[in-house]
């Protein structure tokens, strides 16, 4: 679906500093990346911003689509894996190449409403917030998915926070908004985008959360089943418990 720039999307500066920078990797949602990207440029008409769409590899028309993109999405970057590497390689690229000191990173499904950025962004920002604030992560108060995928998150979502101890209720969430800067500072592995949480506490950091909208996937299929992240998050959760026991923290540097 092509929409055109409203006034106030054209009259802004290109090469302004941004103040935000949305990333979103995707695979194979050639369907999803025009409405979405319609729709952060909608909710950041007002605030100097990029977006930098990652290009998994897809096996689809997804790189195409993106690329086309670009002339009629002045803020529009698009990055692509040479290799499929994953959601969490993906939004490692992104923050890598960002111009911003702060990301919002969103699933490319549109199961995450883009409207929701700006008050995550004002919560992170806000005057009165902790000096040591990184991060606000998104929680689906309402979300739209099958019963199973949702018991299964549920679980999950209670074992993790159990053993972290991150206060995390929906890592899962796409939805996050956080400090380049300290996102740069964790350790990277696969998946790491489940445990951004429990990984900004480990540095010392102060995490938020607040509620936000999930709508339903209207076009294309999930890439994740409830048995392959089973699968693979016996061995994270093990590895970030193993990282968590082994940080030591020096309350500060001085420069003398």
């Amino acid at each position: 679906m092509k929409r055109n720039m409203s006034n106030n999307q054209k009259n802004l500066d290109v090469n302004a500093e941004p103040l935000i920078s949305v990333v979103v990797p995707a695979f194979n949602e050639a369907e999803n990346v025009e409405n979405l990207a319609s729709e952060i440029a909608k909710a950041l008409v007002a605030m100097p911003h990029e977006m930098i769409f990652i290009d998994d590899a897809s096996t689809d028309d997804t790189k195409a689509v993106l690329t086309d993109m670009k002339l009629r999405f002045p803020y529009l970057r698009v990055l692509s894996h040479r290799r499929n590497s994953g959601q969490s390689r993906g939004v490692r690229s992104g923050v890598q190449a960002a111009r911003a000191p702060v990301i919002a990173t969103l699933d490319s499904d549109g199961q995450n409403d883009p409207a929701d950025i700006p008050s995550l962004y004002a919560q992170l920002t806000r005057a009165d917030a902790p000096d040591t604030l990184a991060m606000v992560g998104g929680r689906r108060a309402r979300r739209i998915d099958s019963a199973a995928k949702k018991l299964a998150s549920r679980f999950g979502n209670g074992v993790r926070k159990r053993l972290l101890k991150d206060d995390a209720d929906d890592t899962g969430c796409g939805l996050k908004v956080f400090r380049r800067q300290a996102f740069l500072e964790l350790p990277y592995f696969d998946h790491i985008h489940r445990y951004i949480p429990a990984l900004m506490l480990r540095e010392g950091y102060a995490i938020e959360f607040a509620d936000v909208n999930h709508r339903a996937r209207e076009f294309g299929e999930s890439k994740y089943t409830n048995f392959g992240r089973l699968k693979v998050s016996i061995a994270d959760l093990r590895g970030v418990i193993w990282l968590r026991k082994r940080m030591k923290l020096p309350g500060g540097v001085d420069e003398l």
